[in-house]
């Protein structure tokens, strides 16, 4: 065996993972397109992170979360869901200083990582590479796998981890299906200043043709995320900034003022996807290879650390206390923890999106009273905080 474990994908998930693999005496080899200089420093790609407290034990326990720049890290005190032209608002958290999280650029958390994963004398980073096929299990009762790379080259290891997207090649090699939902919509992610005071509160408005969310930054400063038609955004990221601007003020009805927006905007086409399985033979599909979440509930990141380091934990123990580490029977404890930490939110989240898009008169008075019942039942007021904060 050339390396104990190959990753595929050197995301905040595949980093992650092999972060978490520190001191357990396994060679790893990580796998990633990109060249070294994007992996050392990323560019800022307008993705802010909520954070739940759980995921930022877990980035301290790793040791990123001091190598993250203090400043850019904003308190999430509470989030108020809108709907439609209605006044009322769905709150939670109690407004609290970090109440809910933290908000965190993807960039810095992926920066943070990655100088984690380089300083690991066991973690060979191969960037600027691809691999070109899965070539399945190989020795004696099939005890490793075969990876080959495009450029030739050939990895052996107990153990593979996707950790490569969620249209994963990895996932594809192994011939793991997976529900895909392309949702024909795309979400712009653009900062903006404004005029008025957010006091660290997160909006996720659900209106007629368009959603559209604010995320509170540090000073008078947000990430405005707006879901239209993937056509309606591609003409909207082509406008200048003070148009851009303007056009963002008027979709949230200047509810902080002017807005001017900062920088260039990024694109995203929403997909959500579901891997039928976690896990193959002497494989395991960790992050948006496993789930690709709708980012309405902001969970995403947060359960992709959570499967990473859910994995690392199982696969670091085996190799301490002398057992497989890619056994079925652990790739099975992983895939069946990780499916009941996922699949209620996933569907939930679904469920959430279907109704408060959909235009017809009675989903338009179903998610009205929705949000009523939810407010008049604490319980569920604070089942959702939990959830929404993962203590």
């Amino acid at each position: 065996m050339t390396h104990d474990v190959v990753v595929v994908g050197a995301g905040p998930a595949g980093l992650a993972f092999a972060a978490a693999l520190a001191g357990s005496g396994l060679r790893i080899a990580v796998i990633e397109r990109q060249p070294a200089s994007v992996l050392a420093d990323p560019p800022m790609d307008g993705r802010e992170i909520a954070l739940t407290h759980r995921s930022i034990r877990a980035l301290q326990e790793l040791g990123a979360w001091p190598l993250i720049d203090a400043e850019a890290i904003a308190p999430l005190r509470e989030a108020r869901v809108l709907n439609g032209g209605s006044p009322f608002a769905l709150s939670f958290g109690s407004g609290d200083a970090e109440r809910l999280g933290q908000l965190v650029p993807n960039h810095l958390i992926r920066r943070a990582l990655f100088r984690v994963v380089a300083d690991l004398p066991e973690v060979e980073v191969l960037a600027g590479r691809s691999v070109a096929s899965i070539d399945g299990a190989i020795g004696n009762g099939a005890q490793g796998v075969s990876v080959s790379l495009k450029d030739g080259n050939r990895l052996e290891a107990r153990l593979l981890v996707g950790a490569d997207s969620r249209f994963s090649f990895v996932r594809e090699q192994l011939g793991i299906g997976a529900e895909v939902n392309r949702l024909g919509r795309s979400m712009l992610v653009c900062r903006v200043t404004h005029e008025g005071e957010h006091q660290g509160i997160a909006t996720e408005w659900f209106d007629h043709g368009q959603t559209m969310a604010m995320l509170p930054l540090n000073g008078r400063r947000s990430s405005a995320v707006l879901t239209l038609a993937s056509a309606e955004i591609a003409q909207l990221a082509a406008l200048d900034a003070e148009a851009l601007g303007a056009e963002l003020t008027r979709r949230y009805e200047s509810r902080l003022g002017r807005m001017q927006a900062i920088g260039s905007p990024h694109v995203y086409p929403l997909a959500t996807t579901y891997a039928h399985h976690f896990a193959a033979r002497r494989a395991a599909l960790i992050g948006d290879a496993a789930v690709g979440m709708h980012p309405v509930t902001a969970h995403g990141f947060n359960l992709g650390l959570a499967s990473a380091c859910s994995l690392g934990k199982l696969v670091a123990q085996a190799a301490l206390q002398g057992d497989d580490i890619g056994g079925g029977m652990l790739l099975r404890r992983y895939e069946a923890a990780h499916r009941l930490a996922t699949r209620p939110i996933y569907t939930a989240t679904n469920l959430i999106v279907g109704l408060y898009t959909a235009e017809h008169p009675a989903a338009r008075a179903a998610r009205h009273a929705g949000l009523r019942a939810a407010a008049r039942l604490p319980l569920v007021s604070r089942s959702v905080s939990r959830l929404l904060m993962q203590r």
